[in-house]
This record gives structure tokens, sequence and C-alpha cells, in this order.
């Protein structure tokens, strides 16, 4: 049966979110973990061989071009992971997401070759992660760095990250219990403001962080206005140098 999409809305805005045993098994299950990985959004760590990388622009980065083949590609088997927890009716509810606006993917090419992304939900002021690959060295960094640049700009509050990995935590999340994610979750989805209105599919972005403001700023080489925090005004000559500076500003 297919997944309910404003059932799976509810449920992340309680900390809740859908997983399954095998890309084949038809069944979906809740989970709500005991320990929270979140990814600080002025706490990305970018080393120097990863700074090189993202200055170059060796990847060609682009969101919501190929939402569908990144959630496909982060589903595959690999050689460290025989089986995903993406079954198909979870792959289904978010290419429905995607579709309404609510669920994005960043893209990583090389030529016409899709070698690095990552996906996940928007959903108020929280951006909820979901999977990433990596086809090239450092691709799925790269996807990171640019999805945390895009949180920063557009105003996000939390990262989400689900579970904690050895990679995640090499570029800076950190874990924390439940209880304590559930107050950055309500904060990020102002839940006293959409309780009144009811999270439905319609009214799940209100409030929320501006997932294009990224692109604006890109193309015109620079930012206006005080919410941007300057992030773009120094006048790099590439759009890896402008991520770079919005990874490192502080206000």
């Amino acid at each position: 049966m297919p997944i309910d999409l404003d059932l799976l809305l509810q449920a992340y805005a309680n900390g809740i979110f859908p997983m399954s045993d095998a890309r084949d098994d038809p069944d979906t299950f809740w989970i709500e973990p005991e320990f929270r990985a979140i990814m600080p959004l002025n706490g990305f760590r970018v080393s120097k061989s990863l700074a090189k990388t993202i200055r170059q622009d060796r990847f060609v980065v682009t969101a919501d071009t190929a939402f569908a083949q990144v959630i496909a590609t982060c589903a595959e088997s690999q050689v460290d992971r025989r089986d995903t927890w993406i079954n198909a009716d979870i792959e289904a509810a978010f290419c429905r997401l995607h579709q309404q606006g609510h669920a994005h993917s960043i893209e990583c090419w090389l030529g016409d070759r899709l070698v690095g992304g990552l996906y996940g939900l928007a959903l108020g002021r929280a951006f909820f992660g979901e999977s990433m690959f990596s086809r090239e060295t450092d691709a799925s960094k790269v996807a990171m760095a640019w999805l945390v640049a895009r949180l920063r700009l557009g105003g996000f509050e939390l990262l989400d990250c689900q579970f904690m990995t050895d990679h995640l935590a090499s570029l800076g999340a950190v874990e924390m219990t439940q209880a304590a994610y559930l107050k950055l979750l309500d904060a990020a989805l102002a839940k006293a403001v959409q309780s009144s209105l009811g999270l439905t599919s319609s009214a799940a972005s209100c409030t929320g962080g501006d997932w294009g403001a990224l692109d604006g700023s890109i193309k015109a080489g620079s930012t206006t206005g005080a919410s941007s925090e300057d992030f773009f005004s120094t006048g790099a000559s590439s759009p890896g140098k402008r991520i770079l500076h919005a990874l490192t500003h502080t206000s």
C-alpha cells in the first residue's frame, strides 16, 4: 500500500522516519531512535583536500535536476552494503514529495555522469537528510558541503542526519539524545504556528526555510539584503569559492 504523504510529514514533524529491512522488502516500519545525529550548520568541517576540490569546481553541482536518479542510486546495493533500507514504497513516496516541492536532491556531475549526491525532506526550517552516495572521491562530501551552504543561506536551522556514521562524524556531525533532538526540531518547525494550520502537504512549508535562496545568489554572484549575511559578496570567481565562503563565514 502506498505511504500516505500527510502521515509521512506528520511522522517527520514528530521525530519519526520510515525504513525497511531490504530493497525488495514490502514492509515499511517507523523508527524513533534513542540517539540522533545532526550536522550543525555552523560546524561543517572542510579539510584542506576537500576545500581544494570545492574551490577547483571539480564537480558540477546541481539541485533537483535528477531526484529520481539520486534516490534510485542511493537504493542500490554496494560492496560494503548489500541491503538498503529504501524499498519501493519509500522511494515512490519521496518521488511524490519531490513533485510537491518538499523533497530535494543535490547532484554532483563529471560531464554527463552522475557521480555523487544526496536527497532529503525540507519541512519548516528543518532538512531531514535521508541518504547519500559517491562514485568518485569526495563526491558525497562536496554534495554535503553544497547542502550545508544552501541551508545556511536559506535560513534553515536544523540538518538531521538520523544515525551517526564515521563519515558524518568526520564532517562535523554530532550525536544527541532523541529528547534533545526533539527540542531543536520543535524550534525549527515553529510548531505553535503550524499546529494551528494543520500539517498537510500544502501547509508543510509554512514559515519554512528558502531552499532556492542559493540559486539566485550563485547566478547573481552576490546577494542583497541582510538575511543573506553577505555570503557571496566577495566577488569570488567560481561557485565553489562562493560555497567555501558560505561555509566559513560567521555572522
